[in-house]
């Protein structure tokens, strides 16, 4: 090669040999499942495992990818025939893929219909998502639809004309009905614990509220599998784009990066056929939810912690904020003595070898996942990865000293970016505005400032008390003091319980 030509299918036979290329002939694929969000997880995640199960057993499973919300695919994917290079970035090691399992893009952001075409289409048997916590409409709490939605409110007073994913699905399942009855697996990849049920909870109860036996037909021909997936696959930068170019010859505007490790654990709930991602490495199993509680309290929960605290001491990436002696030591800890008693077993996985390999990844280098990409939407993910915990630790009659400080690190993120406090920072959070409202009527006093946002999440007493001490720290010259004291007042509580056990 000698000018820079962009990826496409005329490219690939004079690609370097260093770049793997599809092994199977793209020509023949027809598409068989659609997928909505079409980001960096899902170009590195489903879609890399689906070219993987096209090399082994070909069949007819070719990918339409569809954004609903920006950004547009014609330009990146569309240019380059659904082609793009997957980066596997381990420190130094690199290596470079051409995924070819994407075989059309449906830009749909101005108008639902394009999505609709596709998904209504008798040819798609499965449809699979990455939406973010956010796209479901969904109140975290109880993982209902969320009614007072400005989405919702609009799709349930323009129905066919919806802006939402529930709205859209309802719609293209009740299109389905009425062209050709195929039944339909509904599959979210999204790292929300159960989410296939809240998935089916958000498109039955609007699709409940259009009438015309609906959710009826859809209980009857629709299946909603929940999965746990997992994949560090930060959001893209320019010099990913550049590096390709560098190192290869030819331009990506689509490149995907992420880490070594992969893995899809998914509920074996099909409405029919299914492709055999079994085969290329994915669990087909009964019960996802081990998974997901060992994935969202392990690693997310660590991920979490060390993206607030790590803002707070001025770290940018994740693998800053670990590699930081005091915030390793603290986010073990917690994962070791609090984190891990209220998990149960999970099949061929020993929890403490779990928390070193979680630990591991995150110190990838090469990995450039920023904390504020991390801390974005903090609000939806705090729930299941230390709230929850938090609770069954209480239940248990345990000490929540560890946990307690990331739910506070969260509060000062969002603390510091109001007004009264000089907007730090710019962040993203559904709980940003009512917890800036609560720091520019109540100034800088952090036991006011805990209480009025505790009284959100409904906290009890002993909760209170050891979030409003960390908070205060948190939010004072010297953020990391939380973290020290924390571990000093573990360690003497850990000290008092060896003597009385020696009793």
């Amino acid at each position: 090669m000698n000018a820079i030509e962009t990826l496409g299918p005329g490219l690939l036979e004079r690609l370097p040999a260093a770049v793997q290329k599809p092994t199977y002939d793209r020509a023949s694929l027809s598409p068989g499942m659609a997928h909505l969000g079409v980001g960096a997880f899902h170009r590195c995640h489903q879609a890399e495992y689906t070219d993987d199960l096209l090399s082994l057993k070909f069949d007819r499973w070719g990918i339409v990818g569809i954004n609903i919300r920006p950004p547009a695919l014609a330009d990146t994917l569309g240019r380059q025939g659904g082609l793009y290079t997957r980066l596997i970035r381990e420190n130094d090691h690199v290596e470079a893929r051409i995924i070819g399992s994407i075989v059309k893009v449906v830009d749909s952001q101005d108008s639902a219909a394009p999505a609709l075409a596709v998904l209504a289409s008798p040819d798609i048997e499965l449809v699979t998502m990455t939406v973010t916590e956010k796209g479901y409409c969904h109140i975290p709490s109880t993982g209902a639809l969320d009614l007072g939605h400005p989405d919702i409110v609009h799709d349930l007073a323009n129905p066919e004309a919806p802006r939402s994913l529930p709205g859209i699905l309802a719609l293209a399942l009740e299109q389905r009905r009425a062209t050709h009855g195929r039944k339909l697996t509904l599959l979210s990849c999204d790292n929300i614990p159960t989410n296939g049920v809240i998935l089916e909870n958000v498109v039955r109860s609007f699709a409940e509220r259009r009438g015309n036996g609906l959710a009826d037909w859809i209980a009857a021909n629709a299946a909603f599998p929940s999965a746990m997936v997992d994949r560090i696959a930060p959001a893209v930068s320019p010099d990913d784009l550049d590096s390709v170019e560098q190192w290869f010859g030819y331009r990506d505007g689509a490149v995907a990066v992420g880490e070594p490790f992969r893995q899809w654990v998914i509920e074996q709930k099909f409405a029919g056929r299914m492709p055999r991602w079994d085969l290329a490495g994915a669990t087909f199993v009964d019960d996802v939810t081990p998974f997901e509680h060992l994935k969202m309290r392990v690693l997310n929960g660590a991920q979490t912690t060390l993206a607030t605290l790590g803002v707070l001491a001025g770290l940018e990436h994740t693998f800053d904020a670990i590699a930081d002696p005091l915030l390793s030591v603290f986010v073990k800890r917690m994962l070791v003595e609090e984190t891990l008693p209220t998990l149960t077993p999970v099949p061929g996985m020993e929890p403490n070898a779990y928390i070193e390999q979680s630990l591991g990844r995150l110190k990838n280098t090469a990995i450039r996942h920023r904390n504020h990409q991390i801390a974005t939407d903090g609000s939806q993910k705090i729930v299941q990865r230390l709230l929850n915990p938090i609770r069954d630790r209480l239940n248990q009659g345990a000490g929540i000293g560890l946990l307690s400080v990331p739910v506070a690190g969260w509060m000062a993120y969002l603390i510091l970016a109001s007004a009264r406090f000089g907007k730090r920072w710019p962040v993203s959070d559904p709980y940003a505005g009512r917890i800036a409202a609560i720091a520019d009527e109540t100034g800088r006093d952090a036991p006011a400032l805990a209480s009025a946002i505790l009284t959100i999440l409904a906290a009890d007493e002993t909760f209170r008390k050891t979030v409003t001490s960390a908070l205060g720290e948190l939010l004072s010259g010297d953020p990391m003091a939380a973290v020290r004291h924390s571990l000093e007042q573990d360690g003497v509580a850990r000290l008092k319980r060896s003597k009385l056990s020696a009793l």
